[in-house]
């Protein structure tokens, strides 16, 4: 169980690190494991995983403070390195999600789901390869779909070109190598929390198990859903361990404690964090109607 726990904090951690190497090249933006955390421990005690929202208020005050940006620069700064984030981990999620569908029975659901992710992600990549390679081509054709509207125009231009900067990590040849290796260390480790918690439970299971279970809960969480997920991670977690032949009460007790070595000590931490940083509950609750 406590291996359980400390892989779970460690690849939050790792995702913090990964973060680091989203944003344009230079010093490291300040605060991103703070945010980070406090971020997450917002996705367990708020709904519709208002956590990325506050993930992105916390980080873009502190680009505030630090570089003097405006609030405007630091918000779309932050949430264009965020969009970048988000694909990763699907485009992930699908890698592991095909490799299940070629490789074990899987429920028609997960294969649908991967169906739709998959096709998401060709979207997501096909735009984000676009805005990396020709933006000038992409401003235009964005301005001319809103030209008629100058003021509107002039804004949407204004964001675009801040967003257009939360590309700069990806596309620097020397972030590459170092994006690479923190992605692996983010799908690895808590791929090993839910392996470990599995001998906790006296599941001999093989590490691809604990992947399949990463994979099922990964797809799960992906919708806006209650706080900490709760009924939609158990569910996942639950059917992922029915493929290997675990009866349904036995899966859903592991559901449970897997659940709680992942949810309890990161919104420990997230606490202790927002209480350095001093910021206020009320500050983070408000966070997502302020960003």
């Amino acid at each position: 169980m406590t291996l359980a726990v400390v892989a779970g904090l460690a690849g939050v951690l790792a995702r913090a690190r990964r973060w680091r190497w989203l944003f344009p090249p230079g010093p490291e933006p300040p605060g991103i494991v703070a945010a980070t955390m406090i971020g997450y421990m917002a996705n367990n005690v708020l709904p519709l995983r208002a956590g990325e929202f506050v993930r992105i208020y916390v980080l873009a005050r502190k680009l505030r403070e630090a570089e003097r940006m405006s609030s405007a620069q630091s918000f779309w700064l932050v949430t264009a390195t965020l969009v970048v984030e988000r694909v990763l981990d699907s485009l992930a999620i699908v890698l592991m999600l095909g490799v299940l569908v070629l490789t074990i029975p899987v429920p028609r659901i997960v294969e649908w789901a991967a169906g739709v992710l998959f096709a998401i992600d060709v979207v997501g990549v096909s735009m984000l390869i676009a805005l990396a390679r020709a933006p000038d081509t992409c401003r235009r054709l964005l301005l001319r779909v809103i030209g008629r509207w100058p003021a509107a125009a002039r804004r949407v231009g204004s964001v675009f070109d801040i967003g257009l900067r939360g590309l700069d990590g990806i596309r620097s040849a020397s972030h590459l190598p170092p994006l690479a290796l923190w992605t692996a260390l983010v799908w690895l480790l808590p791929a090993t929390a839910a392996w470990a918690m599995l001998r906790a439970v006296h599941l001999d299971l093989s590490f691809g198990a604990g992947w399949t279970v990463l994979a099922f809960v990964g797809v799960g969480i992906s919708v806006p859903s209650a706080p900490g997920y709760v009924g939609v991670f158990h569910a996942a977690a639950t059917a992922a361990l029915e493929v290997f032949g675990v009866a349904r009460s036995a899966a859903l007790a592991y559901a449970v404690l897997y659940h709680a070595s992942a949810v309890v000590p990161l919104t420990i931490v997230g606490w202790l964090f927002l209480l350095r940083e001093h910021v206020s509950l009320g500050e983070v609750r408000r966070a997502p109607s302020a960003a």
